[in-house]
């Protein structure tokens, strides 16, 4: 039991972000699902679920994953927009393969989803780690 406790304490922050990657994920996936069984299109589903995503990987990364430090007005201002900044950028690449593959490839559009979330998942936590949280780690 100790050395996993000590595996967790070495890979704490990258457990993590993992788990709440995957949260993450699934709020976009769910939050897309929904919005296609509506009808309200890919580009739409993907914004809506995008929106929902972004907010709970936000409160998640800044007080879970990376135990975020910034306290004065400008450090939660520059956080806060890198943080949805990078997102947005995540965001539209995102609807670029959701569009690209979907609409015009015709591929399965969860199948789809779900590569174009690891994907994702993977460059925010490399702007979090370099760029975002940075400053505000232990």
């Amino acid at each position: 039991m100790k050395k996993i406790q000590e595996l967790f304490d070495i890979y704490k922050q990258i457990i993590l972000y993992l788990f709440f990657g995957v949260c993450t994920t699934l709020v976009n996936i769910i939050v897309y699902y929904i919005c296609s069984q509506l009808k309200m299109g890919t580009a739409t589903g993907t914004v809506i679920a995008w929106i929902l995503s972004v907010l709970f990987a936000y409160l998640t990364n800044r007080y879970f994953v990376f135990e975020h430090r910034a306290n004065s007005l400008p450090g939660i201002v520059r956080e806060t927009l890198s943080f949805f900044s990078c997102r947005l950028a995540t965001g539209i690449l995102d609807l670029a393969l959701m569009l690209v593959f979907v609409d015009i490839l015709h591929q399965n559009d969860l199948l789809i989803k779900i590569l174009s979330n690891v994907l994702v998942i993977i460059l925010n936590y490399v702007a979090s780690k370099l760029f975002i949280f940075k400053d505000n780690q232990k």
